[in-house]
């Protein structure tokens, strides 16, 4: 390798974590604050277990084929497991082959995104639009009709059964 190359490269990959340092591609600011529910690092980690603060809290993910509620076909809603906001349906629940429970919509004002670049390349992360929590990504990759896949950490999730619709 060319000193000149070698030289390009170390500053090509110095520059990535100054960038990752500074926060860049984390919501994780002054914003957060701006959630309606808001609590302290201490509190959180009272109300949920270590593996759901490290992914609700510190945007971690669960490893795949590994929740509860990957073949959970019950009728009901999957809500978020920091402040019970009901973020998606059953309805719009398939089966991706990921690992992860996959929805193709979420429920209307139940989450937010935000841009995430921790792999460098621009995903889309979502979190939970009434306390901020991190539940996953979406990806372009889905089934009709919205062609989304909402790919969410099990758990983080919360499902809460109802009686299936009259059809």
């Amino acid at each position: 390798m060319r000193r000149r190359d070698f030289l390009m490269s170390a500053t090509a990959i110095a520059g990535l974590g100054l960038f990752a340092s500074l926060g860049f591609g984390s919501r994780r600011s002054a914003a957060e604050a701006a959630f309606p529910v808001t609590k302290t690092e201490d509190e959180w980690r009272k109300q949920l277990t270590p593996d759901q603060f490290a992914v609700l809290r510190q945007e971690a993910t669960e490893r795949p084929f590994t929740s509860d509620l990957l073949h959970n076909a019950k009728h009901g809603t999957y809500n978020c497991v920091g402040c019970d906001t009901a973020v998606y349906a059953s309805e719009t629940k398939f089966d991706s082959g990921t690992g992860w429970p996959s929805f193709w919509q979420e429920i209307g004002g139940g989450i937010g995104t935000t841009t995430d670049y921790k792999l460098v390349y621009p995903r889309t992360e979502v979190h939970c639009a009434t306390c901020g929590g991190h539940l996953g990504h979406v990806f372009d990759d889905g089934p009709p009709p919205t062609g989304k896949r909402h790919c969410i950490n099990g758990i983080v999730l919360a499902f809460r059964e109802t009686a299936a619709a009259a059809g």
